[in-house]
């Protein structure tokens, strides 16, 4: 009999010990009300947040913090971003405050796009209005290639201009140890070469070859060719990127680089750092056409009867 009472006894035990320390460890660290920048990274996990959060004395238990989450659900529903917390806020207080969405978001901006492209997606992370587009583009106008592709952290009352300028000042620093290795070319002509070269490859090996390629061709005075320079002609609102038609490469423009020989007169598109590096520092080669297959695989040729017949091999034409 008495074992039969002992076990319910121990359970109700257990239960009220860890009902206990549950109180304790949701309860303030502090009583300082200072409140504290916290800043959860994109993909961290429920255990990442709850470790980070008692390492930054903004809780006392990280346990105590993914067990709430976890009973009730609510790991899915944490957002990246920055977040005003305080250790003099209860662990629910707190929770409640990472729950009601950050205050300074992550928007993250993929190498090689327009400055539309880019003002479209600040527009639509920031939950901006269409002036805010405008005011982008306005501010950005000139620009075009020194938009540096990255992850942001923004406010969500962040400015067209304040944004704009992070994103120039960030190219400056990514760029301030670069210098053309090639005499023939500007700091600003080697921007617009690694705009073609984001445009036109696939990967890092290949970026240094096809800049070799751009420069041979550039040395000689012949058509660079570079398809991605058209669709930046042409393109609209509807496609930036559209796929090229035959007329288009007729079309009288100084950015139709099968019409016209030398460089754009300005990038096409705002390039990462892998690009610039290979624009600015170009592989020594022989190389005169590419061609990529219908799996991506660049091939590379030195004459055009070498380049027409791996057209005709890896493309069919």
């Amino acid at each position: 009999m008495k074992k039969l009472l002992f076990f319910p006894l121990l359970v109700a035990f257990m239960l009220v010990v860890a009902g206990v320390w549950f109180y304790i460890n949701t309860q303030p660290v502090s009583d300082n009300k200072n409140p504290s920048n916290f800043i959860i990274t994109k993909g961290a996990s429920a255990s990442q947040i709850g470790n980070k959060l008692q390492s930054s004395g903004i809780i006392k238990s990280a346990l105590a913090f993914k067990i709430y989450i976890q009973f009730t659900g609510q790991s899915g529903k944490l957002q990246s971003g920055q977040f005003k917390l305080s250790p003099s806020f209860s662990l629910f207080q707190n929770i409640d405050s990472l729950l009601s969405g950050p205050i300074e978001i992550w928007v993250t901006i993929p190498e090689g796009l327009r400055r539309e492209e880019i003002a479209a997606r600040f527009t639509a992370a920031l939950g901006k209005e269409s002036t805010f587009t405008d005011q982008f583009l306005l501010d950005s106008k000139g620009k075009e290639g020194s938009l540096f592709p990255d992850t942001y952290l923004f406010p969500l009352d962040a400015s067209a201009s304040m944004v704009v300028k992070k994103m120039a000042d960030t190219f400056n620093v990514k760029t301030s140890g670069l210098t053309p290795r090639s005499s023939g070319l500007t700091f600003a002509e080697a921007v617009t070469m690694a705009s073609l070269i984001e445009r036109e490859t696939k990967g890092d090996a290949e970026r240094p070859i096809v800049a070799g390629i751009i420069m041979n061709r550039l040395e000689i005075g012949m058509a660079l060719q570079v398809d991605a320079s058209v669709q930046y002609a042409v393109g609209t609102s509807k496609d930036w990127w559209p796929i090229l038609r035959l007329a288009d490469l007729n079309i009288n423009s100084p950015y139709n680089t099968y019409k016209f020989a030398g460089l754009p007169p300005t990038p096409i598109a705002n390039p990462g750092l892998s690009s610039l590096t290979a624009a600015f520092n170009p592989a020594e080669t022989d190389y005169m056409y590419y061609i990529h297959d219908s799996t991506g695989q660049i091939h590379y040729a030195s004459s055009l009867s070498e380049h027409n017949a791996n057209v005709a091999k890896y493309l069919g034409k």
